[in-house]
Protein backbone atom coordinates (compact mmCIF):
# COMPACT_ATOMS: atom_id res chain seq x y z
CA UNK A 1 0.00 0.00 0.00
CA UNK A 2 1.51 3.69 -1.05
CA UNK A 3 2.13 5.61 1.58
CA UNK A 4 -0.14 9.00 2.75
CA UNK A 5 2.71 11.12 3.73
CA UNK A 6 5.17 10.35 0.82
CA UNK A 7 5.81 13.06 -1.90
CA UNK A 8 7.97 13.36 -4.75
CA UNK A 9 9.59 16.60 -5.73
CA UNK A 10 10.78 17.32 -9.11
CA UNK A 11 12.90 20.56 -10.09
CA UNK A 12 14.09 22.03 -13.75
CA UNK A 13 15.99 25.30 -13.71
CA UNK A 14 19.46 26.95 -14.15
CA UNK A 15 22.51 24.76 -13.30
CA UNK A 16 24.54 26.73 -10.51
CA UNK A 17 26.14 26.13 -7.15
CA UNK A 18 23.97 25.60 -4.04
CA UNK A 19 20.75 23.90 -5.52
CA UNK A 20 20.69 20.52 -3.51
CA UNK A 21 22.38 21.96 -0.44
CA UNK A 22 19.61 24.23 -0.41
CA UNK A 23 16.84 21.62 -1.02
CA UNK A 24 17.46 19.35 0.97
CA UNK A 25 18.48 21.79 3.81
CA UNK A 26 14.90 23.26 3.56
CA UNK A 27 13.75 19.30 3.55
CA UNK A 28 15.36 18.28 6.73
CA UNK A 29 14.63 21.84 8.01
CA UNK A 30 10.36 20.99 7.86
CA UNK A 31 11.07 17.57 9.52
CA UNK A 32 11.11 15.95 5.82
CA UNK A 33 13.01 12.66 5.55
CA UNK A 34 14.59 12.04 2.30
CA UNK A 35 14.15 8.81 0.91
CA UNK A 36 14.80 8.96 -2.62
CA UNK A 37 16.81 11.47 -4.61
CA UNK A 38 18.61 12.03 -7.86
CA UNK A 39 20.27 15.20 -9.89
CA UNK A 40 21.80 15.86 -12.57
CA UNK A 41 23.37 18.76 -14.42
CA UNK A 42 23.54 19.13 -18.25
CA UNK A 43 26.61 20.53 -19.36
CA UNK A 44 25.14 21.48 -23.04
CA UNK A 45 21.77 22.79 -21.87
CA UNK A 46 23.40 24.07 -18.70
CA UNK A 47 20.32 22.91 -17.00
CA UNK A 48 19.44 21.31 -13.40
CA UNK A 49 17.32 18.28 -12.76
CA UNK A 50 16.18 16.71 -9.54
CA UNK A 51 14.05 14.20 -8.28
CA UNK A 52 13.71 13.81 -3.81
CA UNK A 53 10.98 11.57 -2.52
CA UNK A 54 10.31 12.33 0.77
CA UNK A 55 8.33 11.30 3.66
CA UNK A 56 6.57 13.50 6.11
CA UNK A 57 7.52 13.61 9.86
CA UNK A 58 5.48 14.62 12.42
CA UNK A 59 6.04 17.87 12.84
CA UNK A 60 6.29 18.65 8.49
CA UNK A 61 3.35 21.69 7.58
CA UNK A 62 0.46 20.89 5.50
CA UNK A 63 1.65 20.52 2.42
CA UNK A 64 -0.03 23.89 0.83
CA UNK A 65 2.06 25.41 3.38
CA UNK A 66 5.22 23.63 2.85
CA UNK A 67 5.10 24.75 -1.01
CA UNK A 68 4.18 28.05 -0.39
CA UNK A 69 7.44 28.11 2.05
CA UNK A 70 9.39 26.28 -0.44
CA UNK A 71 8.37 28.79 -3.42
CA UNK A 72 10.63 31.30 -1.45
CA UNK A 73 13.56 29.21 -2.22
CA UNK A 74 12.52 28.07 -6.34
CA UNK A 75 12.13 31.67 -6.72
CA UNK A 76 15.69 32.31 -5.89
CA UNK A 77 16.68 29.58 -7.99
CA UNK A 78 14.56 30.17 -10.63
CA UNK A 79 13.00 26.87 -10.78
CA UNK A 80 10.44 25.16 -12.43
CA UNK A 81 9.18 22.80 -9.92
CA UNK A 82 6.24 20.45 -8.42
CA UNK A 83 5.67 18.51 -5.55
CA UNK A 84 3.55 15.28 -5.74
CA UNK A 85 1.63 12.99 -3.53
CA UNK A 86 3.03 9.85 -4.42
CA UNK A 87 0.02 8.01 -2.95
CA UNK A 88 -2.02 9.28 -5.51
CA UNK A 89 -2.26 6.51 -8.77
CA UNK A 90 -2.41 8.24 -12.08
CA UNK A 91 -5.43 8.49 -14.01
CA UNK A 92 -4.58 7.12 -17.47
CA UNK A 93 -6.74 7.23 -20.94
CA UNK A 94 -5.66 4.66 -23.32
CA UNK A 95 -6.43 5.28 -27.23
CA UNK A 96 -5.88 2.19 -29.20
CA UNK A 97 -7.39 1.38 -33.07
CA UNK A 98 -6.92 -2.18 -34.48
CA UNK A 99 -3.46 -3.81 -32.69
CA UNK A 100 -4.41 -5.02 -29.03
CA UNK A 101 -1.07 -6.14 -28.16
CA UNK A 102 0.03 -2.85 -25.95
CA UNK A 103 -3.44 -2.38 -24.81
CA UNK A 104 -3.64 -5.77 -23.45
CA UNK A 105 -0.42 -5.41 -21.78
CA UNK A 106 -1.35 -2.27 -19.92
CA UNK A 107 -4.37 -3.36 -19.03
CA UNK A 108 -2.51 -6.31 -17.11
CA UNK A 109 -0.12 -4.58 -15.93
CA UNK A 110 -2.44 -2.29 -14.26
CA UNK A 111 -5.22 -5.43 -12.80
CA UNK A 112 -2.40 -7.31 -11.38
CA UNK A 113 -0.66 -3.88 -9.74
CA UNK A 114 2.30 -3.74 -11.56
CA UNK A 115 1.85 -0.56 -13.04
CA UNK A 116 0.43 2.43 -10.52
CA UNK A 117 -2.34 3.60 -12.09
CA UNK A 118 -6.21 3.62 -12.66
CA UNK A 119 -7.37 3.46 -16.29
CA UNK A 120 -11.10 5.19 -16.28
CA UNK A 121 -11.35 4.79 -19.94
CA UNK A 122 -10.52 3.77 -23.23
CA UNK A 123 -10.89 5.41 -26.65
CA UNK A 124 -10.51 3.85 -30.13
CA UNK A 125 -11.59 5.14 -33.97
CA UNK A 126 -12.49 1.45 -33.79
CA UNK A 127 -14.80 -1.55 -32.21
CA UNK A 128 -12.58 -4.45 -32.43
CA UNK A 129 -10.99 -3.70 -28.66
CA UNK A 130 -14.34 -3.35 -27.34
CA UNK A 131 -14.97 -6.86 -25.73
CA UNK A 132 -11.50 -6.81 -23.85
CA UNK A 133 -11.96 -3.42 -22.34
CA UNK A 134 -15.42 -3.86 -21.03
CA UNK A 135 -14.41 -7.45 -19.02
CA UNK A 136 -11.84 -5.45 -17.52
CA UNK A 137 -14.81 -3.38 -16.49
CA UNK A 138 -13.21 0.04 -18.16
CA UNK A 139 -15.71 2.20 -20.07
CA UNK A 140 -15.21 2.12 -24.28
CA UNK A 141 -15.43 5.12 -26.06
CA UNK A 142 -15.33 4.22 -29.34
CA UNK A 143 -15.04 7.68 -31.56
CA UNK A 144 -14.88 7.23 -35.48
CA UNK A 145 -12.66 9.38 -37.72
CA UNK A 146 -12.37 10.24 -41.07
CA UNK A 147 -11.06 12.98 -42.90
CA UNK A 148 -14.22 14.84 -42.65
CA UNK A 149 -15.18 14.60 -38.81
CA UNK A 150 -11.58 14.84 -37.32
CA UNK A 151 -12.10 17.90 -35.32
CA UNK A 152 -15.61 16.48 -33.78
CA UNK A 153 -13.95 13.39 -33.13
CA UNK A 154 -10.94 14.96 -31.42
CA UNK A 155 -13.35 17.72 -29.74
CA UNK A 156 -14.75 14.51 -27.91
CA UNK A 157 -11.74 12.92 -27.48
CA UNK A 158 -11.06 15.57 -25.47
CA UNK A 159 -14.52 15.59 -23.49
CA UNK A 160 -13.27 12.45 -22.29
CA UNK A 161 -10.13 13.14 -21.16
CA UNK A 162 -11.38 16.10 -19.52
CA UNK A 163 -14.36 14.39 -18.17
CA UNK A 164 -12.61 11.87 -16.22
CA UNK A 165 -10.12 13.72 -15.15
CA UNK A 166 -6.47 12.35 -17.02
CA UNK A 167 -3.01 13.05 -16.25
CA UNK A 168 -1.70 11.22 -19.32
CA UNK A 169 -3.79 9.86 -22.56
CA UNK A 170 -1.33 6.94 -23.91
CA UNK A 171 -1.15 6.25 -27.67
CA UNK A 172 -1.16 2.70 -27.81
CA UNK A 173 -0.90 1.85 -31.15
CA UNK A 174 -3.11 4.27 -31.72
CA UNK A 175 -2.66 4.77 -35.91
CA UNK A 176 -4.43 8.30 -36.14
CA UNK A 177 -2.34 11.54 -37.00
CA UNK A 178 -3.08 13.99 -33.91
CA UNK A 179 -4.07 16.91 -34.71
CA UNK A 180 -1.68 20.62 -33.71
CA UNK A 181 -4.48 21.48 -31.84
CA UNK A 182 -5.07 17.92 -29.62
CA UNK A 183 -1.10 17.90 -29.68
CA UNK A 184 -1.07 21.53 -27.84
CA UNK A 185 -3.93 20.55 -25.83
CA UNK A 186 -2.27 17.09 -23.93
CA UNK A 187 1.14 18.59 -24.49
CA UNK A 188 3.37 17.22 -21.92
CA UNK A 189 0.78 14.46 -20.84
CA UNK A 190 0.12 12.56 -24.22
CA UNK A 191 2.90 9.00 -24.45
CA UNK A 192 3.01 7.18 -28.11
CA UNK A 193 4.72 4.07 -28.58
CA UNK A 194 6.51 3.82 -32.06
CA UNK A 195 6.63 0.23 -33.91
CA UNK A 196 10.89 1.64 -34.80
CA UNK A 197 14.01 2.86 -33.08
CA UNK A 198 13.77 6.00 -33.79
CA UNK A 199 15.14 8.61 -35.51
CA UNK A 200 15.36 5.63 -38.25
CA UNK A 201 12.45 4.24 -40.09
CA UNK A 202 9.87 6.69 -39.19
CA UNK A 203 6.66 6.83 -41.02
CA UNK A 204 4.65 3.61 -42.52
CA UNK A 205 5.87 0.17 -42.01
CA UNK A 206 8.86 0.65 -40.21
CA UNK A 207 9.47 -2.85 -40.12
CA UNK A 208 9.27 -3.78 -43.71
CA UNK A 209 12.18 -1.04 -44.71
CA UNK A 210 14.04 -2.17 -42.39
CA UNK A 211 13.61 -5.82 -43.50
CA UNK A 212 14.43 -4.06 -46.71
CA UNK A 213 17.87 -2.84 -45.18
CA UNK A 214 19.15 -5.78 -43.67
CA UNK A 215 19.22 -4.46 -39.89
CA UNK A 216 20.35 -6.56 -37.25
CA UNK A 217 18.95 -4.95 -35.07
CA UNK A 218 15.19 -3.58 -34.00
CA UNK A 219 13.63 -1.25 -31.59
CA UNK A 220 10.85 0.34 -30.29
CA UNK A 221 10.55 3.81 -28.98
CA UNK A 222 8.02 5.85 -26.45
CA UNK A 223 8.07 9.40 -26.84
CA UNK A 224 6.15 12.67 -26.12
CA UNK A 225 3.71 13.39 -28.41
CA UNK A 226 4.40 16.84 -30.34
CA UNK A 227 2.57 18.29 -33.57
CA UNK A 228 6.09 16.85 -35.03
CA UNK A 229 5.00 13.41 -36.31
CA UNK A 230 7.52 10.69 -34.46
CA UNK A 231 9.54 13.87 -33.09
CA UNK A 232 8.95 14.05 -29.52
CA UNK A 233 11.32 14.14 -26.95
CA UNK A 234 12.06 10.43 -26.17
CA UNK A 235 11.35 8.27 -22.81
CA UNK A 236 12.43 4.80 -23.59
CA UNK A 237 13.70 2.61 -26.22
CA UNK A 238 14.50 -0.87 -26.69
CA UNK A 239 16.20 -3.33 -28.95
CA UNK A 240 16.10 -7.21 -30.07
CA UNK A 241 18.66 -8.58 -32.19
CA UNK A 242 17.94 -10.34 -35.45
CA UNK A 243 19.40 -11.77 -38.26
CA UNK A 244 19.14 -12.82 -42.14
CA UNK A 245 16.38 -15.61 -41.36
CA UNK A 246 13.85 -13.77 -40.30
CA UNK A 247 11.19 -12.60 -42.58
CA UNK A 248 9.03 -8.86 -42.01
CA UNK A 249 6.33 -10.77 -40.10
CA UNK A 250 8.84 -12.40 -37.50
CA UNK A 251 10.30 -8.70 -37.43
CA UNK A 252 6.74 -8.04 -36.64
CA UNK A 253 6.15 -10.40 -33.56
CA UNK A 254 8.92 -9.72 -32.53
CA UNK A 255 8.76 -5.72 -32.55
CA UNK A 256 5.22 -6.07 -30.64
CA UNK A 257 6.89 -7.68 -27.20
CA UNK A 258 9.49 -5.17 -27.38
CA UNK A 259 6.88 -2.39 -27.73
CA UNK A 260 4.81 -3.64 -24.81
CA UNK A 261 8.33 -2.94 -22.57
CA UNK A 262 9.20 0.08 -23.75
CA UNK A 263 5.64 1.53 -23.09
CA UNK A 264 4.64 0.40 -20.01
CA UNK A 265 8.76 1.96 -18.56
CA UNK A 266 7.54 4.71 -20.27
CA UNK A 267 4.35 5.12 -18.48
CA UNK A 268 6.21 3.69 -15.53
CA UNK A 269 8.77 6.63 -15.39
CA UNK A 270 5.76 9.48 -16.06
CA UNK A 271 3.08 8.56 -13.51
CA UNK A 272 6.57 8.14 -10.57
CA UNK A 273 7.71 11.69 -12.19
CA UNK A 274 10.80 10.30 -13.22
CA UNK A 275 10.59 12.33 -16.70
CA UNK A 276 11.71 15.81 -17.10
CA UNK A 277 11.87 17.26 -20.53
CA UNK A 278 15.46 19.24 -21.34
CA UNK A 279 14.30 20.94 -24.32
CA UNK A 280 13.98 17.99 -27.43
CA UNK A 281 15.11 15.13 -25.07
CA UNK A 282 14.32 14.19 -21.30
CA UNK A 283 16.15 13.11 -18.56
CA UNK A 284 14.74 10.11 -16.79
CA UNK A 285 15.72 9.32 -13.41
CA UNK A 286 15.40 5.61 -13.51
Amino acid sequence: MADPRLYILTITCPDTVGIVAAVSGFLTDHDAFITEAAQYGDPFTRRFFMRVVFRAGALMPPRSELEKKFALIAQRFQMIWKVTDASRRARVVIMVSKFGHCLNDLLHRYQTGSLPIDIPAVISNHEDMRRLVEWHGIAYHSLPVNRDNKAEQERRVMEVVEGVQADLVVLARYMQILSPDLCAALAGRAINIHHSFLPSFKGAKPYHQAHERGVKIIGATAHYVTTDLDEGPIIEQSVERVDHTKTPDDLVAIGRDIENVVLARAVHYHVEQRVLLNGRRTVVFR
